[in-house]
């Protein structure tokens, strides 16, 4: 027959283990998302640029941190990649000729960046580094390693100074701002030499400075109206088009010599 203070302690424990809230739970972890008014955006030959806004929210925000404004989010718009070559002119004999080039592969040709404040304020640099964000902090893979890290540093620094040049590369501090405690809106730039293909909106969510999520959307850029058909034409039909330019050119030069002759 089982002991009767034994048979208690363990109904009592198991009551114990019932009642009391196993449900310690872990808090659930902060998230983030983002969503595009449209997936396709169309230019045409007129586009000057614009602002394309992306809306985000936070999931599962601590009030406590929200209020006092310890959350970041940095927005990136990146471009389709695609490698570029860079060259570097010298002065021979009074011409300027192109000497040296470096080939890079699988560089973003566009690169748009919208944050909550300035980028030092928000993380320490080796976190960029780590997360390849922001366009100092692009990897640039050079497409023959055997050249000396010099070479290769002076070729990058002159490519990421293109591509902030011609307005390819920017950066909007202040982009992103927050319309309550976990729903924001952030302003990238679309440059008006803005790349067609399939761009890529990505947004990090820093908490007190420290990484926490990402998440991505995808956006499609496309030509529209008669220089799109041009373009679909020349990709589709490129041995024909091009005889057909070299055509139009030949003609347009005999008919501007008739015009323009003296007699």
């Amino acid at each position: 027959m089982p002991d009767p203070r034994a048979f208690a302690a363990a109904v009592f424990l198991s009551l114990v283990a019932v009642a009391s809230p196993t449900s310690a739970q872990t808090p659930v972890a902060e998230g983030i998302q983002i969503g595009l008014s449209t997936d396709k955006v169309s230019i045409t030959a007129g586009f000057s640029g614009a602002d394309l806004t992306i809306f985000g929210s936070l999931e599962n925000p601590d009030p406590l941190v929200a209020r006092q404004g310890r959350y970041d989010v940095i927005v990136v718009l990146e471009g389709p990649p695609k490698p570029v070559v860079v060259r570097r002119k010298d002065r021979v004999l009074g011409v300027w000729v192109n000497l040296e080039s470096e080939t890079f592969e699988n560089v973003p040709v566009s690169y748009s960046v919208a944050t909550t404040r300035p980028l030092q304020d928000i993380t320490e640099p080796n976190s960029y580094k780590q997360l390849s964000l922001g366009a100092s902090n692009l990897y640039m893979q050079p497409a023959d390693p055997s050249n000396s890290p010099s070479t290769i540093q002076e070729f990058t620094a002159a490519l990421r100074e293109r591509k902030s040049a011609t307005g390819l590369y920017s950066e909007n501090v202040g982009g992103v701002q927050f319309l309550s405690q976990n729903l924001f809106r952030a302003t990238v730039r679309l440059a008006p030499n803005v790349p067609v293909g399939t761009h890529k909106a990505r947004a990090f969510l820093f908490k007190s400075g420290l990484f926490i999520k990402e998440s991505s959307a995808q956006l499609e850029i496309r030509k529209s109206g008669f220089e799109q058909s041009i373009f679909r034409v020349a990709h589709d039909y490129s041995f024909l088009y091009g005889v057909f330019a070299v055509s139009l050119a030949m003609v347009t030069g005999w008919l501007g010599r008739l015009i323009f002759r003296r007699d």
